[in-house]
């Protein structure tokens, strides 16, 4: 059994069923839908996040190990937190473009990814626990407009960049840039079904406000 699926498994028992469903996500406005994607104002919210080298199964182990670590009380406070989604990655190795504005995190080498998890709103940088280990970092998600595809299934790198490329091509197609890498994002434990599964491929655009 992973490590992911004994952090949720866990989680899900120390939280109770209902608690799980009804986490907190990233507050956003949907500004436009069409056959391929959602096009999303998100308000800002903060992140805790940490790089890891290795294929995005490895790395997502020792990614979920570290930062789950953090909210269940490896904190200076030893505070406990709750979940939220999505958790998410993006990967050094994910479809290279030309960045024509200044982008909000960038993966540094290829073969690393970086995954985060996201804070309750409840918190402010100020008030956040300290992480004690120091890979981990804090940091503010400003408000932004993003390319949504939302998609089921496998957790399958092939099903990811299946759905990577189409939202991509979609983007192209309408004349859309986007502005970074796409980043996965993923809404549910181990254990759901796959078909039932809520993933998301995402990328930063430029959209006209």
């Amino acid at each position: 059994m992973s490590f992911w699926l004994r952090f949720f498994a866990a989680a899900f028992l120390a939280l109770g069923a209902t608690s799980v469903m009804a986490i907190e996500e990233p507050d956003y406005e949907v500004l436009q839908s069409t056959e391929h994607y959602e096009v999303r104002r998100y308000d800002p919210y903060i992140i805790a996040e940490v790089d890891v080298s290795g294929c995005r199964n490895e790395a997502g182990n020792l990614a979920f190990r570290i930062l789950a670590g953090y909210i269940f009380g490896d904190n200076r406070s030893r505070k406990k937190m709750e979940m939220t989604a999505p958790v998410s990655s993006r990967s050094a190795d994910s479809i290279k473009m030309d960045m024509t504005a200044p982008v909000t995190s960038v993966t540094s080498t290829r073969g690393e990814h970086t995954f985060a998890f996201v804070m309750e709103k409840k918190y402010t940088l100020d008030t956040l626990p300290v992480p004690n280990d120091e890979r981990i970092r804090i940091r503010v998600m400003p408000e932004r407009i993003m390319a949504v595809r939302q998609y089921s299934g496998r957790w399958s790198e092939s099903n990811y960049q299946q759905n990577e490329s189409a939202l991509l091509r979609a983007l192209d197609a309408d004349g859309i840039e986007p502005l970074e890498a796409p980043i996965l994002a993923r809404y549910n434990a181990p254990f759901t079904p796959w078909f039932l599964r809520r993933n998301e491929s995402m990328v930063e655009i430029d959209w006209p406000v």
